[in-house]
């Protein structure tokens, strides 16, 4: 049993009067973490004592500012298979993919000490006396509302990024992995000056209660609906709010592709973390030249996988995050059925304990359907067959959401029409995960505002000021 405490104002333990949260294992509804919810005038408290050590922080050098954010990887790195386990534990995670999405971030947090120290702005030249310059300066307090589906790596993208920058920063993990954040939360203040890191922890009013406050910066990972009561927040305190929301990407499966291959690509997409991916592969448009052969194989694929606790070396599929999203996942497929698709692996309640869900394919399902429209977050691949690829590019492209999209295809013409047309912030040919390291990520729509990834999150948590500097009467220094 995890027992979490907060961090205030450079105190462990401080706060923790409006009672506790416990979350329960999602593999067989054990008790594993237990956190104290912090009252609204905690979240104040913690917001004043960050106001007092910003000037400070702010002051530090960039390099001295890197080199703490490396110490903190190295304590990360040092705290790898606790937060792992925790992970696991707390969200169900297998423990291999609970190690990368570690890892992950223990490589984000050294990226970012690497990049920080070596930016500069621009310099103008007016009048020979005079000089222009635009400098970086931190923006002040950041409040970084994480969420449970991959914690430590998008916890450790909008910490180290910001803390880097000048940063001081109020750190609310999800409620579902409050031990995974408190965890980091140690590892990350051993390396840096008491007061630049502070842990609240609780639910959805803490959240709140944080976002109502006047801060610099509210950055969010997570569903819609919170980005925009956040957004809302921000537009009455003057906050600037970076949001990566909810998102419901497509894939379009072209003619001329192997259909097998494709299938496998579709299975990593829907069904990697049981579905829990930012960008998991949420709707399906294959061209019905290869439709048979591709869901028959995908089919297979779903099949195939090995389903159990995320500590079980060999599980592929772990539970999802708690039973109350289980019944959403199954609600929409059930939805569906009743719409007129057919569901032909999966889509059935298991017996037992937990938050299990099997891997399903459901074809026959329309562009129309909740299934496809909405943002489902489970292990389910909703299948739509078209006719041409000009049909598939337009259906993936009405959607809501814009956070990303992936197109299967063997022609260049048709790849170019893709990243032109689709109206997403990322989009992938012939691989529904990868990309280059250090890429961006700009999400659009429903899907939020900012950028949330790469050197350009710098850039977010930065402000730019112009400076015009002149000799006294025009003449020389």
């Amino acid at each position: 049993m995890y027992t979490v405490a907060q961090l205030i104002g450079g105190v462990w333990g401080a706060g923790g009067e409006g009672g506790e949260l416990v979350v329960h294992d999602p593999a067989d509804g054990s008790p594993v973490t237990r956190a104290p919810v912090a009252t609204a005038d905690e979240v104040a408290k913690a917001v004043e004592a960050a106001r007092g050590a910003a000037d400070e922080w702010a002051a530090t050098a960039p390099a001295d500012r890197a080199a703490a954010l490396h110490r903190a990887a190295d304590a990360v790195e040092a705290a790898a298979a606790d937060l792992a386990e925790a992970t696991t534990a707390e969200m169900g995670k297998p423990l291999d993919d609970a190690r990368g999405g570690v890892a992950a971030g223990i490589g984000t947090l050294r990226q970012y000490a690497e990049l920080a120290p070596v930016r500069g702005g621009r310099t103008l030249h007016g009048s020979h006396p005079a000089l222009d310059f635009m400098t970086p300066e931190p923006r002040g307090v950041v409040a970084a509302i994480t969420p449970w589906n991959d914690p430590v790596a998008v916890s450790c993208g909008l910490l180290g990024a910001a803390l880097v920058t000048g940063n001081v920063v109020l750190y609310k993990p999800s409620e579902r992995t409050p031990a995974t954040g408190w965890l980091l939360a140690r590892a990350l203040d051993s390396a840096l000056p008491a007061g630049v890191l502070s842990l609240l922890t609780g639910g959805a009013e803490v959240g709140a209660a944080l976002a109502g406050q006047k801060l610099d910066v509210v950055a969010h990972v997570g569903s819609t609906a919170t980005g925009r009561a956040i957004a809302a927040a921000g537009a009455r305190t003057g906050a600037k709010v970076l949001l990566e929301n909810g998102g419901s990407d497509p894939l379009v499966v072209d003619a001329d592709v192997d259909p097998v291959w494709a299938a496998e690509q579709a299975a990593l997409g829907c069904f990697a973390n049981a579905g829990q991916i930012c960008v998991a592969v949420e709707r399906i448009y294959v061209h019905r030249d290869v439709a048979e052969d591709f869901v028959d194989a995908l089919v297979a694929r779903a099949e195939a996988l090995a389903t159990g606790p995320g500590r079980d070396p060999d599980t592929q599929l772990g539970p999802l995050v708690d039973r109350r999203h289980r019944d959403h996942v199954h609600g929409q497929v059930t939805a569906a059925v009743t719409d007129g698709a057919r569901v032909r692996t999966g889509g059935t309640l298991p017996d037992g304990p937990g938050a299990f869900y099997p891997a399903t394919v459901v074809e026959g399902c329309r562009h129309e359907m909740a299934l496809v429209r909405e943002e489902t977050f489970g292990p389910v691949a909703p299948v739509v067959v078209v006719d041409s690829f000009s049909e598939g590019l337009r259906c993936a492209a009405d959607s809501p959401y814009g956070l990303a999209a992936t197109v299967l295809t063997g022609s260049m013409s048709h790849a170019q029409r893709a990243w032109r047309e689709l109206p997403v912030g990322t989009v992938k040919v012939n691989a529904v995960f990868g990309g280059a390291p250090g890429g961006a990520a700009q999400p659009r729509r429903g899907s939020g505002q900012g950028f949330g990834y790469g050197p350009e999150l710098l850039d977010e948590f930065s402000t730019v000021k112009v400076v015009h500097l002149e000799a006294p009467g025009g003449g020389h220094w």
